[in-house]
């Protein structure tokens, strides 16, 4: 039975951990040549073992998303060792929290460039390779508080992926008719480590989150790879632009 990603080459930033690395193992297991990249070597190595073994043909390529030489040579690496870049999900981001008038302006800076310029470097370098293809897709990492809902506390990261989701719908418009589709995931909370608390753990950390949620329970790394999966899909084929919330239905209360 053919695979739905049987030969593509798809690259996952930030893919060492929590989602991304939910969602590489996801492309892996659907025949794609998974590529990952992160900051933190020794996880990123860990994930890229866990790749070959379900896959067969996967690397890891340590970059810094927010380092424009990074991305230059990361997407470089790629071409020369695949000769193409077929999707990308651009996750990699960090979480920086504060009242207005109490952040940092290195906080403040530092969850912009982790989270929007981030997002931006690693699309005009993977929307370069995919324009002398004539072919891509591309699903960008937001939030469901990018947006969508307000929550106190919380001004740097949703006003950066605020960003990441008018930089989706702006790129989108642009690169379409080069035959390449952007689209964008919200998730809302999701069991990984952004999501805990100092000195939290897993169990006190779900029965927190999953009072707030209709749903009753907190979301699964795999449910976001499931969407991610789908947009990069040749199912979503009409499907420009767009942004896929997954919260347990946080948004509508």
């Amino acid at each position: 039975m053919m695979k739905r990603f049987a030969d593509n080459i798809v690259l996952v930033t930030g893919g060492s951990t929590g989602i991304g690395q939910a969602t590489a193992m996801a492309f892996a297991r659907e025949g794609a040549k998974v590529v990952i990249t992160s900051r933190q070597r020794q996880a990123g190595e860990k994930t890229a073992a866990l790749l070959k073994a379900e896959q067969g043909d996967a690397c890891f390529i340590q970059a810094d998303v927010t380092v424009e030489a990074d991305m230059a040579r990361l997407l470089e690496q790629i071409v020369a060792r695949y000769d193409r870049l077929d999707i990308a999900f651009n996750n990699a981001g960090s979480v920086g929290t504060g009242a207005v008038t109490e952040i940092k302006e290195a906080l403040w800076d530092e969850t912009m460039a982790s989270n929007l310029k981030g997002t931006w470097l690693s699309m005009k370098y993977e929307l370069q390779q995919m324009l002398t293809q004539g072919s891509g897709t591309i699903v960008n990492m937001s939030s469901n508080l990018g947006g969508h809902v307000a929550r106190p506390m919380m001004a740097p990261y949703a006003a950066a992926k605020a960003g990441v989701l008018a930089l989706t719908q702006v790129a989108a418009l642009e690169y379409i008719q080069s035959g390449i589709r952007i689209n964008a995931v919200s998730p809302g909370p999701i069991r990984t480590p952004l999501s805990k608390r100092a000195a939290e753990t897993d169990e006190e950390r779900d029965r927190r989150v999953a009072g707030t949620l209709p749903i009753g329970r907190i979301g699964l790394p795999e449910e976001v790879a499931h969407a991610v999966l789908w947009l990069s899909s040749s199912e979503a084929s009409f499907v420009v632009g767009h942004d896929i919330v997954l919260d347990g239905g946080f948004i509508i209360q």
